[in-house]
């Protein structure tokens, strides 16, 4: 498949942004470290040609991280009901729909992740109890693009009985949704496709887990 060419752009930078960042963590001499600099600033220039935005936007966006760049990770946590609704979030943020999750945090399991993310966000006490599919972001087509790689990790959960009130930093309102009456979508979190494929694991928990 031939990509357009802002979109080769955008690839060459984010594989010369992990080089930099990789480099910078390796690097001792101070000629080497100079070099990595400023091959990441070309990358953030690249950005921002393929892109749009500033110089310092990206920079912002690729943040603080630092070491040999890899993945980033992204839990998503389902409850599936009787009827075959998922319950999904309104995020404060874009205030659209979305499975509860996000980042998974240094020396938390997954499945800790994203039971913690499923409580704090939607107030359900939830256990994971599969793995439905370890997609990756860009080959998903999700959206906006973003100036890294991310995996995304969906489990199936089951509830736990425990509920409360989700924690207003993030959440707007929770809400269960079949698949033909899917609210708005956070199109950077979560699609359709992704929401078929975890009511399909729920029906049929033998599926093996999805992955690209």
């Amino acid at each position: 498949m031939s990509l357009d060419p802002a979109e080769s752009v955008r690839r060459a930078a984010i594989t010369l942004s992990a080089v930099a960042q990789s480099g910078l963590h390796y690097a001792d001499d101070r000629y080497d470290v100079d070099r990595y600099r400023k091959l990441e600033a070309l990358a953030r220039e690249l950005l921002t040609v393929a892109g749009g935005g500033s110089d310092d936007g990206w920079r912002l966006q690729l943040g603080d991280d630092r070491g040999y760049a890899t993945p980033k990770v992204d839990v998503r946590g389902a409850l599936v009901d009787g009827r075959e609704r998922v319950l999904l979030m309104r995020e404060r943020l874009d205030g659209f729909w979305s499975l509860p999750g996000g980042w998974a945090d240094p020396l938390d399991t997954p499945a800790t992740a994203v039971e913690r993310e499923v409580l704090e966000e939607t107030g359900y006490g939830a256990r994971a109890v599969k793995l439905v599919g370890c997609w990756d972001r860009d080959a998903r087509g999700h959206t906006p693009r973003l100036p890294f790689s991310i995996y995304k990790l969906f489990f199936l959960c089951e509830a736990t009985g425990e509920v409360g009130p989700p924690q207003a930093l993030e959440t707007l309102e929770v809400g269960w949704f079949g698949l033909d009456e899917l609210p708005p979508l956070s199109t950077g979190r979560i699609d359709p496709w992704e929401l078929g494929r975890i009511v399909a694991h729920h029906r049929d928990r033998s599926l093996p887990t999805e992955f690209d």
